[in-house]
């Protein structure tokens, strides 16, 4: 089976995004399940053990609904290409994809703050469905917590579209799919440590510097992605997994 060097790429990429977009997002996720946590019974939020899997879920329900905008996105693409023909379709969706991922480089650094304005496209979407989510408040068990990481994915978030560009890319719905879960995997740590050890990723997160780097590196990625024959993280077709 040849690995398909558009996938393979994407599916990296996203990972790598999601690694470390997730630390400039950490005030934002972090409040939410900051908030989330309170709403537990002290026996459970005083006790590692027992809060870690309610986090967890907070959290897998987040990456669902990851998944299934990836999903989405792979339609699109479909739909896309179907008009403007594969070769060109896929390249327009690549620098299209290119140009937020740096887009959202420059946002994180702090150079291109009008960046944010882009979290505008779901905000219609997302005043219909918080409400179910604030409906879930106060969580009382696993598949609540669940459910409202699943509302909570919808969230309105420029970093989560550029991911979402990229996934338009990866070839086919199941593949933008999975770019989008490998996304979410990337966010897992820092987003799971917010309950862990709050204080230390908050303070590094706001250190410009470490913010500046990782806006940069998004950068990289974008021009990786503008330019996928120099993506030394896309493997050529012709390598077969046995």
């Amino acid at each position: 089976m040849s690995l398909d060097p558009a996938f393979t790429a994407s599916y990296l990429v996203a990972f790598i995004m999601g690694l470390f977009s997730s630390m400039h997002c950490i005030g934002m996720c972090g409040s939410i399940i900051g908030t989330l946590t309170l709403s537990l019974s002290p026996d459970i939020r005083n006790n590692k053990k027992l809060l870690l899997p309610f986090v967890f879920n907070y959290n897998f329900g987040r990456i669902t609904s990851y998944t299934i905008a990836g999903a989405l996105a792979g339609l699109i693409e479909a739909l896309l290409t179907m008009h403007l023909g594969e070769t060109h379709g896929h390249r327009f969706l690549q620098l299209i994809s290119a140009g937020i991922m740096a887009s959202a480089g420059l946002y994180i650094a702090g150079w291109f703050p009008r960046f944010a304005y882009i979290e505008k496209v779901g905000t219609h979407f997302w005043k219909k469905i918080e409400p179910y989510g604030r409906k879930l408040i106060p969580v009382k068990n696993r598949t609540q917590a669940y459910l409202f990481g699943m509302v909570w994915g919808w969230l309105p978030c420029g970093l989560v579209y550029a991911a979402l560009t990229l996934a338009a890319t990866a070839g086919d719905v199941s593949k933008s799919a999975l770019t989008m879960l490998a996304f979410g995997l990337g966010t897992l740590p820092a987003v799971m440590g917010v309950g862990i050890m709050t204080h230390v990723l908050t303070r590094l997160s706001r250190m410009q510097r470490f913010k500046q780097a990782i806006g940069l590196f998004m950068i990289v990625l974008a021009l990786l992605a503008a330019l996928p024959w120099l993506n030394p993280m896309a493997f050529p077709t012709h390598i077969a997994i046995h």
